[in-house]
Formats: structure tokens, C-alpha cells, sequence
């Protein structure tokens, strides 16, 4: 279960361990708000979708709601993905007396926010909530170091599972030359690019920040953004405040977002948190260079200087001057992103985070149940 039917990286995770486990000991449903692109990707993948209302407000009926759905479907492993989803599913399986709950957190964003009384409020409901969830699952290392810091949970139902991307061939150079005329890209233009959702934790201000210098030495170039979010129109007029109206190019959300990151010869990731970001595996898998902001969850995936780039987060001048080293030293773009190619998307196994996640599935199901499944 999740709360947004978007494509981003939590609906990912679930999508791909969804489609993973083992159907032979697993009936799997994907539960969120109807309607989006998360929902037609799911039927795509011949998975049952579960219609739940997960709202960002205070609505209690929810929770009575979802029961209903969790008991109607019979569901013995509820596993809840972000805030709303785990705040309201974990509270619907206590009243529903689903047997097993897993909750897993996407990074743990709501450490970041500026409000302190937000911020204590959220950590509190996760330490109540966690009294009803049977295991926390954490993306990164170092997001299990903060819940452990923060108390989050009883050390013992904490665990680390890192995300697993399936390796695939990326488009060909007919296809990337198809792309690239449909979204009316002029070829020989380099292109820095970012995938993400436009929201703070994404720091995409930063690359707008950045733009002016990269554009000013490399003035032939795209800045390229694809995603959405609730700082598109704020980012949008950003952009024509500093003259960039017609260099940086919203593309909004796409289906297709892994093939426009095909054309870039520069992937920039400038967030200011992680947990551990789906993105930049995908980048390396392409063969992109990279510069990426050194938060924690990026620090685990990208070796400084070997598979990229890392610079300060909000840092408009470091992140500026890394993208112009690598457009103006080719041989050294192609070399990190060579490495990052071979190295990356290997230490990032998807069989490994769903053998992880079904055997886990099946130890609580034991012990709760006491049933072997």
C-alpha cells in the first residue's frame, strides 16, 4: 500500500517487489489512491489494484474504510510504503486484525521539516505506530542509524533492506535519436538533466541556481527537468526570473522518463535528503555521469571521484562547477560513468531486496500465525 499513484521512487520499489515475489507462495494486491499512472502500470503488470482512500488530512473515516478492504480481501501481510499510506494502513490492520505488518520508509523525510513541532508530532506517531507494526524497513544504512538514533522503533523490528533495480538494456541510438526530435531537442546539444519530484527534498532550485553558470560557459546546452510536484509552477517562474525560459525545459511527468535520462550527457541529482535514491542507480545502469548532492543515501551509492561526483547540497556554485568539468573533459565523463556502469547497478541486486523482503514476509507470518506458509 501507498499513498500517491505516481511513479516515483517508493511507488518503484513497490511496483518492482510486486511483480517479483514468489507467486507461488504469495497472492499479491497493490493498494493506493485510484486513478494515475502507478494504477495503469500495475494492470500492466496483470497485479489486482486495491482502491483505498489515502488522503494528506486529518480523515478518520479512512482508516474504517481501508479495514473494510483489508478484511473483505482477506489480507494476512499488509505492507505500507511512506507517511499517509503507513499512518493510515497500520492503524486500519490493528482494527482489522491483519496478522503482519511491514512498513517501510522511503527516506525519513519528515526529519527534515523546517516546522520542529511538525517534525517532533511525526516522530511521535511513528513511535506509536510502531507499537502495532512488526517490522520497519529502512532503504539505506544510514536512514537505519537515524531511526535507531531517534528511537523510532524497538531496535529489534528495525532492518535494513536496500533497493534493487532489474538491469536492463538501455534504448538504442535510433531510439534515443527518435526521443530526442520528439521532445524537440536539437542534436549536438549537451544535455544536464535531473529526474525527480519537484519538492523540496529534491533540491531542483539548486540546479536552477546553477543553470546561469553552467549555460554561461556552455551556452549551446539544455537544462532538462523531468517531474512533477507541488514546486513546479514556483521552480517554472524561477527559471524566467533568471532569464532561463527558453534553456530550461519541464517536461513534467513522463512515462518515459528512463529514455528522455538516455539523452543526457550529465544526470544531476541535487537533493538535500535521501533514503536511498532508485534514481541514481538507474543513471549509472545508462551510463550517465554523474554529480550528485553528498546527502547520505546518494553517499551509498556514488564512490566520490570513482563513480561520480558528489558536492555540497545547496550549493549552486560547487554543483555548477562540477557539471562544467565533466561537459568540458569528455575522456573523464566517460570514464565515471564507465565505472559507474560497471559497478553500481551490480551492488544493487533486485533479487536480493525481494528475497529479503518475502523472507521476511514469512518469518513474521510463522511466528505471528504460527503457520508455515
Amino acid at each position: 500500500m501507498i499513498d500517491r499513484p505516481s511513479l516515483g521512487g517508493g511507488q518503484t520499489a513497490l511496483l518492482l517487489l510486486a511483480e517479483n515475489l514468489d507467486r507461488s507462495l504469495f497472492d499479491v494486491a497493490v493498494a493506493s489512491a485510484p486513478g494515475g499512472p502507478l494504477v495503469s502500470r500495475a494492470e500492466e503488470k496483470g497485479l489486482r489494484h486495491l482502491a483505498v482512500p489515502l488522503e494528506k488530512k486529518l480523515a478518520l473515516g479512512s482508516i474504517g474504510r481501508i479495514a473494510a478492504v483489508l478484511e473483505e480481501n482477506k489480507v494476512d501481510i499488509l505492507h505500507t510504503h511512506g507517511g499517509y499510506a503507513g499512518l493510515y494502513g497500520r492503524w486500519a490492520a490493528r482494527r482489522s486484525r491483519t496478522p503482519v505488518v511491514v512498513h517501510s520508509l522511503h527516506g525519513i523525510h519528515y526529519l527534515h521539516y523546517r516546522n520542529p513541532v511538525a517534525r517532533q508530532l511525526f516522530i511521535h506517531l511513528e513511535r506509536r505506530c510502531s507499537q502495532f507494526t512488526d517490522m520497519l524497513i529502512l532503504v539505506s544504512h544510514a536512514d537505519l542509524g537515524r531511526a535507531i538514533k531517534h528511537r523510532l522503533a524497538p531496535r529489534n523490528r528495525m532492518v535494513a533492506i536496500l533497493n534493487g533495480i532489474a538491469l536492463s538494456e538501455g534504448p538504442s541510438a535510433e531510439s534515443r535519436e527518435i526521443k530526442r526530435r520528439e521532445i524537440n531537442l536539437e542534436p549536438g546539444r549537451p544535455l544536464v538533466g535531473t529526474v525527480a519530484r519537484l519538492h523540496r527534498q529534491k533540491g531542483v532550485l539548486y540546479l536552477l541556481l546553477a543553470a546561469p553558470m553552467i549555460l554561461d560557459r556552455f551556452p549551446e546546452a539544455r537544462i532538462v527537468v523531468v517531474g512533477e510536484g507541488p514546486l513546479g509552477k514556483r521552480l517554472q517562474r524561477r527559471a524566467r526570473v533568471l532569464g532561463l525560459t527558453d534553456r530550461v525545459l519541464f517536461l513534467g511527468a513522463r512515462t518515459d522518463a528512463a529514455e528522455v535520462m538516455a539523452l543526457f550527457d550529465v544526470f544531476v541529482l541535487p537533493s538535500l535528503w535521501e533514503g536511498l535514491p532508485f534514481v541514481l542507480v538507474e543513471a549509472a545502469a545508462l551510463g550517465k555521469p554523474i554529480v550528485s548532492a553528498a546527502v547520505d543515501g546518494a553517499r551509498e551509492v556514488i564512490d566520490d571521484g570513482k563513480t561520480g561526483v558528489l558536492v555540497p547540497p545547496r550549493a549552486p556554485q560547487a554543483l555548477a562547477e562540477a557539471v562544467i568539468s565533466l561537459l568540458a573533459d569528455r575522456d573523464r565523463a566517460s570514464r565515471l560513468a564507465e565505472r559507474a556502469k560497471a559497478v553500481i547497478p551490480a551492488r544493487f541486486p533486485l533479487q536480493r531486496m525481494v528475497e529479503q523482503t518475502q523472507n521476511l514476509y514469512l518469518k513474521l507470518y510463522e511466528q505471528k500465525t504460527r503457520r508455515r506458509a
